[in-house]
């Protein structure tokens, strides 16, 4: 799979129309081209390290994708620049010796230009025009210190639209462990081997942060059903949800259990929540009551809905052994559901390839791992990308079909052949009979043949 990346990335487009709301999660691109994560509260400061704070108000309402400017906890928007074509000089690098005395303006020197308010396109127009070596660069070199300089001094930021391809993107740079390597073409193939679709009802196990439940939440657009099994007593906590800005009606179709309340026989102690009207001493108590009873019947729906089986898919990214989880989970399943599992190391699928291949249940298991290459797509400049991911890990494919002991060979239902008349039979054998005769006696074929002639 090859990925192409621009100046502006192809990665962080937005949709059209697509605005920033108070409460809702923004990305923004900085100047050295790393990303952080904000929440645009309403009346409050935004800080961004050491490029500065500016009102959230300032964004609200806007578009996203466009580049704003820092100045004095103020946003200024930047037009975006076009692409220039290079053109290339018979300049070359050899000759270039970047020593200490290159550039004269010293680091005290820019402080005091950078705390007086000058800007930092001004300053590093005075570091270009005191660098000593600058006119014998190349002119792609020249764009490259530019680039370096405007990352260095510059108090400026692009937003970017929390897309599923962006969140992952961002979650994948930032601590791809917690996402278990999941990368974004490889989550695009889990979607799409499961089958993800709306009006689907999927099983989930997902210790990647919640990466896989949201992409399967994006693409039900709140119809159908999610049932995600965790190992935690209360509602798990997916971070990467919080980042999507889903409203309700997406996420109202998730619901989990732990791996204790998906057990059959098991038996939930459940503090009584009905209690006499004369009984309640509070609203307070009365609150609490409804929590309860609110609770507790959301907890046997889940599992009566989970125990009716006939589930499209099982996806699963987790750290557990992936077939104890398929064991305990591949009885829900409907016919022809696919299972789908990621995993960092592609020794836990292989093994768990080995097992499914000798299980009836299991049509076809197959391993197989992403490959994902990066350009730079830029006039004169356009090569792979020198820096990439070794590897998005690796997923594991079946389907599984239901095992019938009692299906018969499907040769004994072709229709049998007619019975012949006894006329029909004597005559065949008189005609046999003839052929065979000839075929033993071949003079007496010659000489029938002679007479004829």
């Amino acid at each position: 799979m090859n990925n192409h990346d621009n100046s502006a990335g192809r990665e962080w487009m937005s949709s059209p129309g697509s605005k920033i709301h108070a409460g809702d999660m923004v990305l923004l691109r900085l100047p050295n081209s790393d990303i952080r994560s904000i929440k645009t509260e309403k009346d409050s400061t935004v800080v961004v390290g050491k490029f500065g704070s500016f009102y959230a108000n300032e964004l609200i309402d806007q578009p996203y994708g466009l580049t704003y400017e820092i100045a004095d906890k103020k946003l200024t928007i930047v037009p975006p620049r076009t692409l220039q074509e290079v053109e290339d000089t018979d300049a070359t690098n050899e000759l270039i010796n970047d020593g200490e005395f290159v550039q004269p303006l010293t680091i005290d020197e820019i402080q005091v230009l950078k705390q007086s308010g000058v800007h930092a396109s001004d300053i590093i127009k005075k570091q270009i025009e005191q660098h000593a070596n600058y006119s014998l660069k190349t002119e792609y070199s020249k764009e490259k210190y530019k680039k370096r300089k405007e990352a260095k001094y510059s108090k400026s930021f692009t937003t970017i639209e929390p897309t599923l391809f962006n969140v992952c993107e961002y979650w994948f740079n930032k601590d791809q462990n917690r996402i278990r390597d999941l990368r974004a073409d490889t989550l695009s193939q889990m979607l799409n081997l499961a089958n993800i679709r709306p009006g689907g009802r999927y099983l989930v196990v997902d210790d990647a942060s919640g990466m896989v439940v949201s992409g399967i939440l994006e693409r039900m657009g709140g119809e159908g059903r999610v049932l995600s099994i965790c190992d935690t007593d209360s509602p798990p906590a997916y971070p990467v949800i919080s980042h999507m800005n889903f409203n309700s009606s997406i996420t109202d179709i998730l619901v989990s259990l732990n791996w204790a309340t998906a057990e059959e026989d098991y038996m939930p102690i459940i503090p009584p929540s009905d209690i006499p009207a004369d009984q309640v001493k509070s609203e307070r108590q009365k609150s609490r009551l409804n929590k309860r009873r609110a609770v507790t019947e959301l907890l046997r729906s889940t599992r009566e809905d989970l125990f009716s089986g006939e589930f499209n898919s099982l996806v699963i990214a987790t750290e557990y052994d992936p077939y104890s989880v398929i064991e305990r989970l591949a009885p829900y399943l409907g016919g022809s559901a696919s299972i789908v599992v990621h995993n960092p190391h592609i020794q836990v699928l292989s093994d768990l390839q080995t097992k499914l291949r000798a299980l009836p249940d299991y049509l076809c298991p197959t391993v197989t791992e992403a490959w994902l290459r990066r350009y730079q797509i830029l006039p004169g400049r356009t090569h792979p990308m020198m820096a990439m991911s070794g590897s998005g890990g690796f997923l594991l494919h079946t389907i599984k079909v239901y095992d019938d002991p009692s299906a018969s060979y499907v040769l004994t239902h072709r229709r049998q052949k007619t019975k012949k008349t006894k006329t029909e039979t004597e005559e065949m054998g008189r005609v046999n009979g003839e052929a065979s005769s000839r075929e033993t006696n071949p003079q007496e074929q010659f000489k029938v043949d002679i007479a004829m002639s």
